[in-house]
């Protein structure tokens, strides 16, 4: 797939997502969040740049970690997420975070310039995870370390049939090698490639909760990666598809809800002095 044309599907699909975004997906990416606060490590005045921070709300506990005496810059390539983020930023009048539109394969940002680079389900995304990785490695400071996280193994998450759904109704070419980043050692492999050394990986099993099939719906399509290609769905394909989905999805049914697996990889490296 051209990558100029998957970035473009990826901007304007966060574009669109952006307003569903953390109504349907805070709570789910918790548990892979807080596991990485605990895995990079941050003190107090520490400087951290957060790549594809979408709406912001995991970047807001990065600068709460780092305090009033760190600094964060947090980047996205999505201008409705960085409105958003920035929005949510100034409500809250905190000082020390700074939101911006950015390629993640490209960061507009000097050498060795953070104490850490994170970047929290973002890189299945991007058309190059390897260039964004030593992308992560060129802007943290001899000592400093890089930390990121996605999704695992295809067939440990149970929501994973949404592409298929969606690209036998709108050619999406959202995520061709989505889980591709999640399988066997291959964030461990990209990391020491871009430079890293102690590199070192987590797996998490989790449980997304949603408490109606119309929550399980929303997040699937509204609220995530096809949100592009959903938007061009007419009434009946999107009947069609919930159907399809919730099929997809029966096995995990909970009473009314449903209580979907889901896989989460973190790999953390450093860079040394």
């Amino acid at each position: 797939m051209d990558p100029l044309l998957q970035k473009r599907i990826q901007r304007y699909g966060w574009d669109k997502a952006a307003e569903y975004y953390e109504l349907y997906w805070m709570q789910q990416l918790e548990p892979a969040q807080t596991k990485l606060l605990e895995m990079v490590s941050l003190k107090t005045g520490d400087s951290v740049v957060d790549i594809a921070c979408g709406s912001g709300a995991f970047t807001f506990r990065i600068a709460n970690s780092v305090g009033k005496e760190g600094r964060v810059m947090a980047t996205d390539i999505s201008d409705n997420m960085v409105a958003m983020a920035s929005r949510m930023a100034s409500e809250k009048k905190l000082e020390n975070v700074e939101f911006i539109r950015m390629d993640a394969e490209a960061l507009d940002i000097g050498n060795a310039l953070y104490d850490a680079s994170i970047c929290s389900l973002g890189l299945m995304y991007v058309p190059d995870a390897e260039k964004a990785i030593r992308e992560m490695y060129r802007v943290v400071k001899p000592g400093g370390r890089a930390i990121a996280s996605v999704w695992g193994q295809r067939s440990r998450c149970g929501w994973a049939d949404i592409f298929p759904i969606v690209e036998s109704r709108v050619k999406s070419e959202v995520c061709p090698l989505f889980f591709q980043l999640g399988s066997g050692l291959t964030m461990e492999k990209t990391f020491v490639d871009a430079g890293f050394s102690g590199v070192y990986t987590e797996r998490i099993s989790t449980l997304l909760h949603y408490a109606s099939a119309e929550e399980a719906c929303g997040a699937a399509f509204a609220g995530g990666p096809v949100a592009l290609a959903y938007s061009r769905f007419d009434e009946k394909m999107r009947k069609e598809a919930f159907a399809d989905y919730l099929t997809s999805i029966a096995n995990f049914k909970n009473g009314e809800g449903f209580s979907i697996p889901g896989e989460f990889v973190i790999t953390i490296g450093l860079k040394d002095s």
